[in-house]
């Protein structure tokens, strides 16, 4: 993504903050273009390349009403659903080739003492990241605004390791998830730090297929602990992996989207975007 897709980006947020506050009274085309300050024509073509639909179907995937539809359809089968095809799709995406691998208890406690931490920065869709790796696997993805902020943050989840700022072939095959050509991504693993429990949490998230939801109390109940809805709020709060680990997936039972870690329009966005590509590959 150069420096213009970013800047698209930028007006496709606005965009979709303006919707999401405005779905109820369903604005037109001309209305959002107005809004971010450029030509009903430019404003369908920018949107449509990036989304791959046009505003109006984008509109309709962040409904509250849509999730809610979304929720009621998919709820009883949602997590069974996961591993029910191989790659043929992007429906399937996360469920089948992410794999988690917890830190050692020592790991977990010295914040990282002996590891050796590559990290480096580049573009999605949503904005920029930081993709940090071991020789394990991924330990950190995060959206940011500022490189510095951004680097501090994955400083203060692992204070004792070694840190070099290189793109590795970890990194490459986990960005690859933010690619159209699904085929070439190789087996991506994760290496993270965390408790039993939020390693319980994160692993039933990758489960939650790509253009589907669920819900705070539906991840509770699927680890076996029905009344941890809060715990299980506060594990997904804790997700070091952004997008990897689909955290975004998890709304509110009444349908309505919710908080994230990197921005609520940016959750918004992503659902509609996953929901839009699984629309195109079926």
């Amino acid at each position: 993504m150069n420096e213009q897709e970013s800047i698209n980006y930028k007006r496709i947020a606005e965009a979709i903050e303006f919707i999401k506050l405005n779905f109820k009274s369903q604005p037109t085309l001309d209305e959002v273009a107005e809004k971010i300050h450029v030509s009903p024509f430019h404003f369908q073509r920018l949107f449509t390349d990036w989304a791959g639909v046009s505003p109006k179907k984008f509109l309709q995937y962040i409904t509250v009403e849509h999730a809610k539809q979304l929720l009621k359809d998919k709820q009883a089968t949602l997590f069974d659903a996961a591993f029910d095809t191989g790659l043929s799709g992007t429906s399937r995406l996360h469920d089948l080739f992410i794999n988690i691998e917890g830190m050692t208890p020592a790991e977990f406690k010295n914040g990282g003492k002996n590891l050796l931490i590559n990290y480096s920065f580049a573009e999605s869709p949503f904005g920029n990241i930081i993709v940090a790796s071991t020789s394990k696997g991924i330990c950190h993805l995060a959206f940011f605004e500022e490189e510095r902020k951004a680097f501090e943050a994955l400083e203060n989840h692992f204070p004792n390791a070694h840190f070099k700022q290189m793109v590795d072939l970890i990194q490459q095959n986990a960005l690859y998830i933010f690619r159209h050509n699904w085929d070439k991504l190789s087996e991506i693993k994760l290496h993270l730090k965390g408790t039993d429990f939020q390693l319980k949490v994160w692993e039933t998230l990758l489960k939650i297929p790509m253009g589907q939801l669920s819900t705070y109390g539906a991840v509770a109940e699927k680890i076996n602990n029905s009344k941890a809805s809060r715990a299980v709020g506060t594990a997904i709060g804790s997700n070091p992996v952004a997008f990897l680990i689909p955290c975004h997936r998890v709304i509110q039972s009444t349908g309505t989207f919710g908080g994230y870690m990197w921005g609520a329009t940016r959750k918004t966005a992503i659902i509609g975007w996953e929901a839009a590509k699984v629309y195109r590959a079926n």
